[in-house]
């Protein structure tokens, strides 16, 4: 059970993809990118639209929630769908939203072992499987992106841990 939550809006997730493309516009050309699905389909999109590339293809790899008891449990992972068009990588750069522990990003290493492998956030037992990324958090935080969360009423503080009675 993570020990801290990092609440990611749309806004800083768009300020922080940018800020990944800033990074990597010193690297181009690259051929296209390929997204690692869900999690970095929406930086890939931001990343795809400030390098001015046009040619995106996905990888989808289910770890969270597959063989465990809920979504924030890791399970093995699996490719559920290859990328067609990347070969072994080569000039292509791979995004997603983070690495964690690294096991999805060891099976898509293994798959594009050329690729340029960018994340938004990095966590330290992961993050020396990617060549760029933009935020480091603890191991224990779990990051809430913005498709993982909504808007909703909060209790005062006063009225949270009012005694019974």
């Amino acid at each position: 059970m993570p020990r801290h939550y990092y609440t990611v809006t749309w806004d800083q997730l768009h300020r922080d993809a940018r800020a990944l493309a800033w990074r990597l516009i010193a690297l181009r050309p690259f051929r296209g990118i390929v997204a690692i699905t869900r999690g970095g389909l929406i930086p890939a999109a931001i990343v795809a639209r400030e390098l001015e590339l046009r040619v995106v293809e996905t990888v989808s790899i289910v770890a969270y929630g597959r063989g465990a008891a809920d979504e924030t449990e890791l399970g093995t992972p699996e490719v559920v769908k290859a990328p067609v068009a990347a070969g072994d990588g080569e000039g292509w750069l791979l995004i997603d939203d983070l690495v964690d522990t690294g096991a999805t990003a060891k099976v898509v290493r293994a798959l594009l072992p050329q690729a340029h492998f960018a994340t938004v956030y990095a966590k330290p037992a992961g993050k020396v499987l990617v060549d760029t990324f933009i935020t480091e958090v603890s191991q224990d935080t779990w990051i809430l992106f913005p498709w993982d969360t909504e808007p909703q009423f909060a209790v005062p503080l006063a009225k949270r841990d009012k005694p019974a009675g």
